[in-house]
């Protein structure tokens, strides 16, 4: 369905009653776009009654590609605060998300304080009629989750004022959960010589990652998923990758491995060699809702326990820290043990 016609959908659902469906009359619904949305709408309305979240988009979804459906709009329309990650990743939603506000429903994006401290990537061209974009994928540095965890509390907090004290307590104690995460990621991941700290992907989903933990990306694609990669595009990686030795490649489990394959095959082709990842890396959608990757804090560490694990099986020197013992959820065991010549 065309925006127009979700924006058309959306106005005659304006005469429809709020809060609809049994018994959901005293709750408060609030909707979350993307996995990491509705992650951290979980962290943070912990032992908080009367809330009625509803994620739309499911694991392995792109956001960049989503289109909202007709029930994402009545679910939207009937919301008191619609939360989204921004920065144009749900690009298909920008135009709802616009008549949503005009309805008076509280929309809220969770790059804004990000965005306002100054810590989002821009800077990428993307077509002659739109210049100088924005990355959008900030989560992928802890330390932009945290800020967004805090803001997020703090709106919350100033929506539904009974349950402030809960929504803050549930934020400060995600945050040091986020510190020893970023710990963990950090010193495993710079245990890696400098000189081999490339990740080279399907999109341009990692700068964030990259600059967090001291590693250079290389993407075959561009920042969104509607750009396309040419032939121009694969020789370009196979070159780079030739270029600096680089031993492994990695697939996200969000987008088709199409064009990592061409690479492969072009590799091969020229007489070198690389590997695939262990596992896929989880780029803009996180993993199933009962597995360690449906979490953000499981999501971002089983991509660094993939990258570390796969220069490992390629010969590299690389520590990998024991799990914090206070940091929640555990990585299950499969995870820890791999076998390189699977």
């Amino acid at each position: 369905m065309k925006i127009r016609q979700l924006l058309i959908a959306l106005l005659l659902l304006t005469c429809l009653p709020q809060f609809a469906g049994a018994g959901a009359e005293d709750k408060m619904p609030i909707v979350a776009t993307t996995t990491q949305a509705a992650d951290l709408m979980q962290v943070l309305t912990a032992d908080v009654d009367g809330i009625l979240l509803t994620p739309l988009m499911g694991p392995g979804v792109d956001p960049h590609l989503y289109q909202p459906t007709e029930s994402d709009i009545v679910a939207m329309n009937q919301a008191q605060m619609v939360i989204y990650s921004g920065l144009h990743l749900e690009g298909q939603f920008d135009a709802v998300f616009k008549a949503l506000s005009e309805q008076g429903i509280a929309t809220y994006a969770l790059s804004a304080p990000v965005k306002d401290a100054g810590f989002i990537i821009g800077g990428f061209d993307l077509s002659d009629a739109l210049l100088d974009v924005d990355d959008p994928h900030f989560w992928f540095d802890p330390r932009n989750w945290q800020l967004t965890a805090q803001d997020l509390a703090d709106r919350l907090s100033e929506f539904d004022p009974p349950n402030a004290e809960a929504y803050q307590a549930n934020a400060a104690a995600y945050i040091e959960q986020l510190d020893l995460l970023y710990a963990w990621a950090d010193a495993g991941m710079r245990s890696i010589e400098e000189g081999q700290r490339y990740l080279v992907t399907s999109h341009d989903a990692f700068q964030y990652f990259g600059a967090a933990f001291g590693w250079r990306m290389r993407a075959i694609q561009g920042l969104s998923t509607e750009d396309e990669a040419g032939v121009g595009d694969i020789q370009a990686t196979v070159d780079f990758v030739i270029a600096n030795d680089i031993p492994v490649l990695f697939v996200e489990s969000s987008i088709p491995p199409d064009t990592v394959e061409a690479v492969m095959e072009a590799l091969r082709a020229q007489g070198r060699s690389a590997r695939i990842g262990l596992r896929e890396l989880f780029g803009d959608a996180m993993g199933e809702s009962d597995s360690f990757g449906g979490t953000y804090i499981g999501m971002l560490a089983q991509n660094a326990l993939t990258i570390m694990q796969s220069y490992r099986c390629m010969g590299l020197e690389v520590d990998i820290l024991e799990w914090p013992a206070d940091l929640e959820p555990k990585p299950p065991d499969e995870l820890w043990n791999v076998d390189c010549d699977a």
